[in-house]
């Protein structure tokens, strides 16, 4: 491949690669022998610190979106991506993520519900409901695809390889250990992954530190000089962001939307007291924030 990764690049990718699936499966081959019981598999079997299961659950809100789709979109259109990806939208998903918590988990702990389909069977009494909700379930397939479209693109072009080589390979990696440890593996895995994006969030909101040294004011005077639509609340020219509609409301709705999927809904069940819960949700809600902006960082590639 003439476009391809250097051989460095290649080898370095493969390391990191072998070294990260090391662990996961290490920490797969733990929590599947803890699993017992289909209860086991769908909320755990084991303990686990609020701290693992915050960082767990923020690194499950971040679609591959987060950090490979969004912020090509914010380096091509300027603020207004800004406001809708880094201020709105988190603020939807995080204000969402609280209170519906704090509901669910209340409710979840007297219908001992292991699913979101069968807790809300069981709260209303209904199995229709509860069927309902399960067809719904099986709609994220759509965001399995895209998850599975970007690391494809990123996988393929570090390890040089065909993007149905890549693609293979990550499928049967992930749902292979998914399958295998259930709940208690994918806990252990979020959070490795939630230590990994800490890192690259660090790495993309620092690298551009010097582009802001003449302060805001001179960082938005360069933006302006190579569009001045970099620098609106709304870009016409954008697809996504061409006015309040597009930036605050639909953001508001996806936001609550990414709340009510049943991975995320569901996570405060991995908890074994109320008392756990308070400092989930602020260790979640933090690393979550941290990861939304991301975005930022790529406003200063220009």
């Amino acid at each position: 491949m003439s476009d391809g990764a250097s051989s460095t690049m290649v080898s370095a990718g493969w390391v990191l690669l072998g070294c990260y699936s090391a662990a996961v499966l290490f920490f797969v081959v733990r929590g599947a022998r803890r699993t017992r019981s289909m209860a086991d598999y769908a909320v755990g079997s084991i303990a686990f610190s609020p701290v693992v299961v915050g960082m767990s659950l923020a690194a499950s809100m971040m679609s591959a979106a987060t950090f490979i789709i969004n912020p090509g979109l914010i380096a091509l259109y300027g603020l207004s991506g800004v406001l809708s990806y880094a201020v709105v939208m988190p603020l939807s998903a995080l204000t969402s993520f609280i209170v519906m918590t704090r509901g669910f988990r209340r409710q979840g702990s007297v219908v001992k519900a292991t699913t979101l389909a069968q807790w809300i069977g069981k709260r209303y009494e209904s199995p229709g409901y509860a069927l309902l909700f399960a067809l719904l379930a099986l709609l994220l397939v759509t965001f399995i695809v895209l998850i599975c479209v970007g690391l494809t693109k990123v996988v393929s072009r570090t390890l040089n390889l065909s993007e149905l080589q890549a693609l293979i390979g990550i499928v049967v990696f992930i749902f292979g250990y998914m399958m295998f440890g259930g709940a208690n593996s994918m806990i252990y895995t979020n959070a490795i992954q939630a230590g990994l994006m800490l890192v690259v969030a660090a790495i993309l909101l620092g690298s551009g530190h010097q582009y802001f040294e003449g302060g805001p004011d001179a960082f938005l005077h360069r933006l302006r000089h190579i569009h001045p639509a970099l620098v609106g609340a709304t870009n016409p020219g954008s697809y996504l962001f061409r006015d309040y509609f597009e930036i605050i409301f639909c953001q508001i709705v996806i936001g609550v939307a990414i709340v009510c999927q049943p991975h995320i809904i569901t996570r405060s069940l991995f908890l074994r007291s109320e008392g756990d819960l308070r400092r989930y949700l602020v260790v979640a809600s933090v690393v979550a924030l941290i990861f939304f902006q991301v975005v930022i960082g790529t406003l200063a590639r220009h």
